[in-house]
């Protein structure tokens, strides 16, 4: 069978390194080697790039990065059962893979990057969102990367390009078009992936904008966006009682009905809400 790059296919791969996917890792491999070049893709021109992948498994996405034309890859992989596969890889590869065994929750990755840099990974789904949330929320913006390209569970995807007045609309969303470009670039059934999940997935590309899109404290906005999403059910001035005593005053003020709900509520109000709060 021909593969993208003159490496084995990932059937024989797995088996050969006996990789049966973990649960407790969140592990779901994706076999298709013509799809993992699909999402390399759909991360934009990686020429001239160093890329991080957390989750590399196999390394299936890890070898449509370099295909595709990554300069380097730097990969984070838990797994010391994929080491073998993965040196594999960056023998084949001389010098464009470098392979960290670790949680991606505790390396520190920036020493190893070199900018441009972009994330494209098919992250665990046991920590994904966590991941996203850290990329969104770094102590200064623009972050250290240009665009993440990363799959999710369908409904996670969902939530991070939802719009107001939708069911997905939440915090995950104003996290992410705050201070990002957001959009589904792909969608895949559960059985694209080895064993197949019980859900479907999709990738999403986020380009990180040079400054968010309104003026607002990061802290105050997630602040005033949490409360309000702890508690959707209820109109906006009784979830927002603890972020200001005189909040009924401050939404009227920001061009907010204090009976309006958090789902319904822009962006852009959010933010407006925030600097009356920062400045009360």
């Amino acid at each position: 069978m021909a593969t993208i790059d003159g490496l084995p296919p990932l059937r024989e791969v797995i088996r050969d390194h006996e990789l049966v996917a973990k649960k407790s890792l969140g592990q779901n491999f994706l076999l298709d080697l013509n799809l993992t070049a699909r999402i390399a893709r759909s991360a934009g021109d990686l020429a001239g790039s160093d890329v991080l992948e957390i989750g590399p498994g196999p390394g299936g996405l890890t070898r449509g990065l370099l295909v595709e034309g990554a300069r380097r890859v730097l990969a984070v992989e838990k797994d010391p059962r994929c080491m073998a596969a993965l040196s594999e890889i960056a023998a084949a590869y001389p010098g464009r893979l470098e392979v960290i065994e670790g949680d991606a929750l505790e390396v520190d990755v920036r020493a190893h990057l070199t900018p441009p840099i972009r994330i494209a990974a098919n992250l665990p789904y046991n920590v994904g969102t966590e991941l996203l949330v850290r990329w969104l929320t770094p102590p200064e913006w623009p972050p250290f990367w240009q665009s993440l390209t990363l799959m999710f569970q369908r409904e996670v995807a969902e939530r991070i390009v939802a719009k107001p007045g939708t069911n997905h609309y939440g915090r995950l969303a104003i996290l992410a078009q705050w201070r990002c470009d957001a959009k589904i670039v792909m969608s895949l059934p559960p059985e694209a992936f080895t064993p197949a999940p019980k859900v479907h997935s999709a990738v999403v590309h986020l380009t990180a904008l040079p400054e968010p899109r309104y003026p607002a404290d990061p802290k105050v906005l997630e602040r005033v966006v949490a409360a309000g999403f702890n508690q959707r059910r209820k109109m906006l001035r009784a979830a927002l009682k603890s972020v200001h005593p005189q909040i009924e005053a401050l939404l009227e003020e920001a061009g907010i009905p204090p009976t309006e709900r958090a789902e319904r509520v822009s962006i852009e109000a959010f933010c407006r809400l925030a600097r009356l709060v920062a400045a009360a």
